[in-house]
């Protein structure tokens, strides 16, 4: 699809037309990832943060929210439970946290990948080229870093202080080191367009990201952009952050993106708790990501409000997910479920 044509299918309202939307993106979720939902484990290390985002509740500013790094055991602890649950990956997250040293992710890293199958996704951050390469080299697979725009302008007014082009070149030299690279967006920032979403989903494809992340736009209520509606400039483009919308996102990102891994986040569940994720599941998602933190860290990992699971253990959350999945007729993926590229050949 061109610009013109994602910003059409943005705008579309019809819910025939939607039904045609959601049908191709499930029948190419279907033909190029299978019928498999795949449980990532995710497991959020710290709730320090040294970032100004003016929307998260975790920022550098907020002097309330009591901070935590989990422990090496309490780490390991969970790490053996995801694996007694079958899950493929841990995914392994924290704010931007400069307590967070190199060489404990380091170790622990080696340890997961020698006591463990699993595949170890990292979430911390902006890091040295230096420290992610020694990650790489320690058995990381994967690394998740959000853009949340690709708009210059929409970005600086949500991350003050964080150049652009700090985040870009991060993602390039993820790429460069081998891993597979995920990012991903939120939708109904305050100021954001149609057109900017439409080329993010472009972007998406010009990177061939390996993830892609999306979500609605939930700013926590201790923040700058807690009162969202007196950002918004333009209510004609303004785009919302609606469930509709977020898979309106999903359901183009998938058609443009074939292979990648794209999950039912956390945050749709959030602002749909009985139906978030099966719907995101049927209109081309193809990942959970169920939590595995302990209940007395996982209500400080505050990062915005409403958040689905919050009260619940890993082993209810577990269960839960489970049915879930194979109530709308998918299956359990086993294994890490990495990307798996089609390589095209030219038979000129």
């Amino acid at each position: 699809m061109d610009l013109f044509e994602l910003e059409t299918w943005l705008r579309e309202k019809n819910s025939a037309q939607l039904e045609k939307l959601w049908r191709q993106a499930d029948h190419v979720r279907a033909h190029s990832v299978g019928n498999a939902v795949h449980l990532r484990g995710l497991l959020e290390i710290s709730n320090h943060c040294s970032r100004e985002c003016q929307y998260c509740g975790i920022h550098v500013g907020r002097k309330d929210l009591e901070r935590y790094r989990m422990t090496r055991p309490e780490i390991e602890q969970c790490i053996h439970q995801l694996v007694d649950f079958g899950y493929g990956t841990v995914v392994l997250q924290a704010g931007e946290d400069p307590g967070i040293i190199p060489s404990s992710i380091e170790d622990l890293v080696t340890w997961i990948k020698g006591n463990t199958y699993l595949a170890v996704t990292l979430s911390l951050g902006e890091r040295p080229l230096e420290v992610l390469r020694r990650w790489k080299q320690a058995g990381a697979d994967r690394y998740l870093l959000r853009i949340e725009t690709t708009d210059q302008a929409l970005l600086d007014s949500i991350h003050p202080g964080r150049p652009y082009g700090s985040r870009m070149d991060t993602l390039d030299r993820l790429s460069q080191l081998g891993y597979e690279v995920g990012s991903g967006i939120m939708v109904g920032i305050p100021g954001q367009t149609y057109e900017m979403v439409a080329k993010d989903i472009q972007w998406f494809k010009d990177m061939d990201l390996d993830m892609i992340g999306i979500g609605p736009f939930i700013p926590h209520k201790d923040t700058p952009l807690s009162d969202t509606l007196s950002r918004v400039t333009s209510k004609k483009e303004q785009v919302s952050g609606t469930e509709t919308m977020v898979n309106k996102v999903i359901a183009l990102s998938r058609i443009a993106c074939p292979e990648a891994n794209i999950p039912a986040t956390t945050a749709l569940a959030s602002i749909n708790t009985k139906f978030g994720r099966e719907k995101a599941l049927s209109h081309g998602a193809n990942v959970v990501m169920p939590n595995v933190t302990p209940k007395v860290y996982r209500v400080l990992y505050d990062i915005y409000p409403g958040k689905a699971c919050i009260s619940e253990t890993a082993d209810v959350c577990h269960s839960c997910i489970k049915k879930r999945i194979r109530s709308i007729g998918r299956e359990i993926g086993s294994g890490p479920g990495s990307r798996k590229k089609v390589i095209s050949s030219n038979l000129n």
